[in-house]
């Protein structure tokens, strides 16, 4: 059984990254997996004057987290065709106290937004930056328009289409973290 640990790359107290994070990680039965949420390990904004004063305990904090894991799944959130300037942040923090804070981690990217593209260009950009500190990303997966495909009532994926592209990419992504 190995570690999985999932986050969403959004600070928002409604974030949907959130909530297909913690959807995405409930179906995983075969591994052990921990949910967190960065709003919860905060830190300043990243500069030089900054870090001069020294690594916020919360970067070390989620560095220890992310080192104990075998496997992350990750969701990015978009912002203007990128990530948010949160979780960026974060990954400046994590990548100056570590340059390969991500080394051996294999990796199940994911994305949502309330639009068709499912946050399409935000998952695109962090398969081409977080191999850089090391991760490998072993699936991916964008889930377009949100509130049009899960019920928050029932806290389940309402298009089947969907729901099995998801129920492949997690088997591919258990069977490939053994």
């Amino acid at each position: 059984m190995k570690n999985i640990l999932a986050f969403a790359g959004s600070n928002s107290s409604s974030s949907i990254n959130q909530r297909l994070v913690e959807f995405v990680a409930s179906k995983i039965k075969e591994h052990h997996t921990k949910v967190i949420n960065l709003v919860n390990y905060s830190m300043p904004m990243y500069s030089e004057d900054e870090e001069k004063k020294g690594f916020p305990g919360m970067a070390m904090g989620l560095k220890q987290e992310i080192s104990e894991a075998d496997a992350l799944l990750i969701s990015v959130n978009e912002h203007n065709g990128s990530w948010g300037a949160f979780f960026k942040n974060i990954i400046d923090w994590l990548s100056r106290l570590d340059r390969n804070f991500l080394e051996n981690k294999k990796i199940l990217l994911m994305s949502t937004s309330p639009g068709k593209r499912g946050g399409l260009s935000s998952l695109e950009y962090a398969k081409n930056v977080l191999p850089r500190f090391g991760g490998e990303i072993i699936e991916s997966f964008s889930f377009p328009s949100f509130y049009d495909n899960f019920s928050s009532e029932s806290n389940m994926i309402t298009d089947e289409t969907l729901l099995l592209g998801l129920n492949e990419v997690l088997s591919t992504f258990a069977h490939q973290i053994k």
